[in-house]
């Protein structure tokens, strides 16, 4: 081994090294890549329509952000709030409520006693600590999203000035094919975005009207929530279900629950295999499996925002081998190895 390679293979370590020890940090940038983009959707539609410079743009575009949001704060709000002071009102009565539905169920009944036999004393003191280290999770989490939305912004800003600086940093024979990268890297993700934004709007009003002729109580603060775990799929529209389940079950009855079971059912597969793969058909459209995989492999490695921005990643990370590893690399030494053979 030469020492070329060896000094370089120690620099890739190094870097790794330093990637994973910065991980947070670009965990953020990441974060702030994607809100980028999805701000620059609209940017790019604006001035299609309306002769306006890119700053004028965003700004036009956060005033109507902001507008929308006052009016649907203002409509959404009260009710919302209202529901939430209804279901934390609720939970100090889930175990009377759980113990006359389980003691008509011999067997739920036994699980009940088995659970209450293991919640002793000493397994509740550490509930304490747990709940300030959530407050301070809960405190890191905001600064991470002022940040993210801070920097958003400023990449939404004057994206030509970032991209050249990343275009810098690779080598000049590749620079070309990098800014195809970057360019397929933002379409792939802004049509993500979109898709997966309809996609929401369409569950949160679907999921709403369906839980209202139910007349399931709290359906719009359980839609909201079906409508924001939308963007976690796989995983987020099966934890959603259990909102709008439960609150039937605790407030109406059990047959109440099986009904809301089958329209979140209905509605969930509806999103998944009709609606997704057709708003999706044209930009880029995740297998379940790889899905579910990265999302429990960054779950686990980065926590919450990790779980969050895992799909994103793929999204960019499935362009990137596309174009690289099976177009640049694998396409050619296939195309090499058959001129060897013959």
């Amino acid at each position: 081994m030469s020492g070329r390679t060896l000094l370089g293979a120690l620099a890739l370590v190094v870097l790794g090294l330093l990637a994973w020890e910065l991980r947070l940090v670009l965990l953020v940038l990441f974060g702030a890549v994607v809100l980028a983009v999805a701000l620059d959707v609209p940017i790019t539609l604006l001035r299609r329509l309306l002769p306006l410079t890119r700053p004028a743009a965003l700004i036009l575009e956060l005033v109507v952000l902001a507008v929308v949001g006052w009016l649907l704060t203002a409509l959404l709000l009260p009710e919302v709030l209202e529901q939430i002071q209804v279901l934390s009102n609720l939970i100090p009565q889930l175990p009377a409520r759980l113990h006359t539905l389980t003691s008509q169920i011999p067997q739920l009944r036994s699980l009940e006693l088995q659970l209450m036999g293991g919640a002793t004393l000493d397994r509740l003191q550490p509930l304490g600590g747990q709940l300030l280290g959530f407050a301070g999770g809960a405190a890191n989490s905001t600064v991470q999203l002022l940040l993210i939305a801070l920097l958003a912004v400023l990449l939404a800003l004057d994206p030509r000035s970032h991209q050249k600086l990343l275009l810098a940093a690779t080598p000049l024979f590749y620079r070309a094919r990098m800014q195809q990268l970057l360019s397929e890297c933002r379409e792939a993700l802004g049509g993500w975005l979109a898709g997966m934004t309809l996609s929401a709007v369409v569950v949160f009003l679907a999921s709403w009207a369906g839980l209202a002729l139910l007349k399931v109580p709290l359906a719009l603060l359980s839609a909201l929530v079906c409508a924001l775990l939308t963007f976690v799929p796989t995983i987020g529209p099966t934890a959603a279900t259990l909102l709008p389940m439960a609150v039937a079950l605790l407030l109406v009855s059990p047959a109440k629950m099986l009904q809301v079971a089958v329209l979140r059912l209905v509605l969930q597969n509806a999103e998944a295999f009709v609606l997704t793969p057709v708003l999706l058909s044209r930009t880029v459209n995740l297998l379940p499996t790889v899905a579910l995989m990265a999302q429990l492999c960054l779950g686990a490695l980065l926590g919450l925002p990790g779980l969050l921005l895992a799909l994103p990643l793929v999204v960019v990370l499935q362009v990137i081998c596309q174009e690289v590893l099976v177009h640049d690399v694998m396409d050619s030494w296939t195309t090499s190895g058959s001129t060897d053979q013959r």
